[in-house]
């Protein structure tokens, strides 16, 4: 077992922190006294490689001082740290927030800094490290001093490490299996140090913002003059909708499972009740796949979720309340019904009996003869090719058959880049939906394994992709996620900032065509490809929930115990305030443990587990107060009250 955070009354399987405030605070074997004015905690068990680097970086992201420590190691290898530590204030914590400093130590301390790995490994920091740290203050200054001495002992680990290393190969190259083992501890400290270095340049860039409102049209890009080539505007098209959407995912998975057109159509009056204004549904068509993503005959909409006559039944539910209805379009492929002679799949039946010549020509394993591809190769099923005039008409044909007849308001395209933008713009000019946006999913950037601060190239691809659809469209907003799930598990909420002041995001970019959420089938569900923590599903929601873009709320977690509560409550908070996609963000702080800002001059919020509140930081924008309207774990929003 390693080290662990010693302290009374502590029930903790790994490492365990308290503070004795203004007295002693004991480890079994040595104690260490804490000042007046300060609180200490101590360390002690069996070393642990990187511990140091872990607990003063934990520290400063729960914005501790550390105005001195000990550091001890005895002949049998164990450790005894003493470290005496203020608030940015200079004072004692508080009793009562020591539990909670606690849990966030374990969870920093047992987690990898790679964004890919759930351990850490590391070289042993230089102890002096602490000591260049120094007794930190609030400001700038003291962000830069704290940030410099986290990147110094990540350097510092990864430069030990490289050393030892290059003598275990010259010295011991038959040493295989010890040589691997520090491979991987120089990967996890070439992380750390990607990681610091990442905090350092948000730092570096925070200091140059003033806090001032965020102008996300003054970055569009590039990008954004294509929508005039393609003959659209900025505020061209159905994309978003009025600006005042709310949306519900109303499927997950495993929803196929059950008669799902009656099982939503039963819930229809609470979801209207909160203030959801759009329903997206699963894609209505035969497939060979009962989730849907595999279509065959797009005209059969008796599915695994229901019939077509039950489809019909619940859009006129959903009609009556005053809801959208959002059809999940997958057209960038298509399951043929018949194998050719040559056994491959490329005969199409039903009422669009395409053949092989509607098949993408690089698709070769279904024998295409269709032009090349314009976007990425979908492997699974026959890529269909949109090139040919033939067959963007069956489609449209089938887009209005599905708004005219079936009722559908709008569009969700499904694998956005498998093919071009301008097709995407040509099918939702000629269908006029209410609504309409892509699954452009793109990988964000990384380096080391650990996720850049600067994502701007990462949320510009999805700029062009709605570029390239005249603006007509909007997309998913994963430049948001996965910053937000970052930012969030690991304590590093300077990441919701970007340099220029603005929401990291897409909606930092362009906020009226993000569609930002925090789960889909996708990503959680029971298929868990890109899953964001559990444990701050509120915070997540409490910022998409606040914040510009239209967001999207999931099925699980709307209809969650406790979680769904909070998100309905935040639904009315953003509906009574009357905010938009391109409400206006001010942020007021952003830190390791705290983003706060207001937005649009009426709602104030914060997430992470650092105070703050409006009224402790004299925000003004001219109400009389401020009133608490919602709050969870780790986070709050306020109401101006006028």
């Amino acid at each position: 077992m390693g080290p662990s955070f010693v302290g009374p009354s502590v029930d903790l399987t790994s490492r365990a922190i308290t503070g004795a405030l203004g007295r002693t605070c004991a480890n079994g074997r040595t104690q260490g006294t804490a000042t007046a004015g300060q609180s200490c905690a101590s360390v002690a068990g069996p070393a642990h490689d990187n511990l140091l680097l872990q607990l003063t970086g934990a520290f400063n992201v729960l914005e501790l001082t550390v105005a001195s420590a000990s550091i001890q190691v005895d002949d049998e290898g164990g450790v005894l740290d003493v470290f005496r530590v203020t608030n940015r204030a200079g004072d004692k914590v508080p009793k009562g927030q020591w539990d909670g400093i606690r849990q966030a130590i374990l969870q920093m301390c047992a987690t990898s800094s790679r964004s890919s790995k759930p351990a850490i490994y590391g070289g042993q920091i230089l102890g002096d490290t602490v000591g260049l740290r120094g007794p930190l203050r609030e400001g700038s200054a003291s962000d830069i001093e704290a940030a410099a001495a986290d990147m110094a002992a990540a350097a510092s680990a990864l430069v030990i490490i490289e050393r030892e290393l290059a003598a275990m190969v010259a010295k011991q190259p038959q040493d295989k299996a010890a040589i691997a083992g520090r491979e991987t501890e120089r990967t996890e400290a070439a992380a750390q140090l990607e990681r610091k270095m990442a905090a350092m340049e948000a730092v570096l860039a925070a200091r140059r913002q003033p806090i001032q409102e965020a102008k996300p049209e003054a970055a569009r890009g590039p990008g954004a003059d294509l929508r005039f080539q393609h003959g659209g505007a900025t505020a061209s098209g159905p994309a978003s909708g009025t600006g005042h959407e709310i949306i519900l995912q109303g499927f997950n998975w495993e929803s196929h499972r059950q008669p799902w057109y009656n099982v939503l159509r039963e819930q229809v009056p609470k979801i209207a009740e909160t203030g959801i204004t759009s329903v997206w549904l699963p894609p209505p068509s035969d497939s060979v796949s009962p989730q849907g993503y595999l279509p065959r005959d797009l005209y059969d909409l008796n599915s695994a979720y229901g019939t077509e006559g039950e489809l019909r039944e619940l859009i006129r539910e959903l009609h009556d309340h005053g809801l959208k209805a959002v059809a999940d379009i997958v057209i960038n492929h298509r399951c043929a019904h018949f194998q050719d002679d040559q056994g491959r799949w490329n005969k199409f039946g039903g009422r669009l009996p395409w053949d092989q010549s509607a098949i993408c020509c690089n698709n070769g394993a279904f024998g295409g003869t269709g032009r090349h591809k314009t976007g990425e190769d979908y492997v699974a099923a026959p890529n269909i090719d949109h090139t040919q005039p033939a067959v963007r008409e069956d489609i449209k044909k089938w887009l209005k058959w599905l708004r005219n007849s079936i009722g559908f308001d709008g569009w969700r395209f499904d694998f956005v880049k498998g093919y071009g933008g301008e097709f995407a713009k040509e099918y939702i000019d000629m269908t006029v939906p209410e609504m309409a946006f892509g699954e452009y999913w793109d990988t964000c950037e990384y380096t080391d394994g650990v996720l850049n601060y600067n994502q701007d190239a990462h949320r510009q691809r999805t700029v062009n992709w709605c570029d390239r659809t005249g603006g007509t469209a909007s997309a998913f907003d994963f430049t948001s996620k996965g910053i937000l799930q970052e930012a969030m598990s690991r304590g590093e909420y300077w990441r919701l900032v970007d340099s220029q002041g603005r929401p990291s995001g897409l909606l930092g970019m362009w906020p009226s065509r993000a569609i930002t959420f925090i789960e889909n089938h996708d990503t959680g569900s029971t298929l868990n490809h890109w899953p964001f923590p559990w444990n701050h599903l509120h915070e997540g929601y409490a910022y998409i929930l606040t914040h510009p873009g239209t967001p999207t709320i999931f099925y699980d977690h709307f209809f969650a115990d406790g979680l769904g509560d909070s998100i309905r409550e935040l639904v009315k908070i953003r509906t009574r305030a009357g905010l938009h996609c391109r409400s206006k963000v001010m942020v007021q702080k952003s830190a390791a443990a705290l983003y706060a800002a207001t937005i649009d001059n009426k709602l104030a919020m914060k997430v992470g587990a650092a105070d703050w509140s409006p009224l402790d930081g004299n925000v003004q924008v001219g109400q009389k107060d401020w009133k608490l309207a919602s709050s969870g774990p780790q986070f709050a929003v306020w109401e101006a009250v006028f």
